[in-house]
């Protein structure tokens, strides 16, 4: 049995120790918002924060993160107001979508970490997650606009 914080809250799995974050939380809590798209951790879908740093989840052992806090997408903010999600719907910044959520969960680490990131900064933080529409200028640009939200900015 392994017990992991979750969105805030305290879940038992009982799962082998070897088994990816990822399933655990898609198969296990229910939590289909994080992706799987390669499984090697190349890709950036399955993007999640464990303590506030993005993480692969396709390659994390769950039993590596037991008593580490981890956020989802679905954790993310309770009504979709993080000023990242704000950013990208106000941008309209996914095509298909499907990569959408560890680029949100991505940028939002970056911002966390970063309150103005400059285009290098974002290309940096951004460089292991891919967009097979690519919509990388769409995502820059809600970045910057996520930033300025964040600052207060209409």
């Amino acid at each position: 049995m392994t017990t992991l914080n979750v969105n805030g809250k305290q879940v038992n799995v009982d799962v082998e120790d070897d088994m990816p974050l990822l399933w655990v939380l898609r198969d296990e809590l229910g939590l289909t918002g994080t992706k799987y798209g390669c499984g090697i951790a190349m890709c950036g879908a399955c993007t999640v924060h464990v303590d506030g740093q993005p993480v692969r989840s396709c390659v994390m052992p769950a039993s590596a993160v037991a008593g580490k806090k981890i956020t989802t997408i679905e954790g993310l903010s309770a009504k979709s107001d993080n000023p990242v999600q704000k950013a990208w719907i106000e941008l309209d910044v996914p095509q298909c979508g499907f990569c959408q959520s560890g680029q949100i969960m991505a940028a939002a680490a970056l911002l966390a970490r970063t309150a103005n990131p400059t285009d290098s900064d974002i290309d940096a933080a951004m460089a292991g997650n891919i967009c097979r529409c690519g919509t990388y200028q769409r995502i820059r640009a809600g970045i910057h606009r996520a930033a300025q939200i964040k600052k207060g900015g209409a």
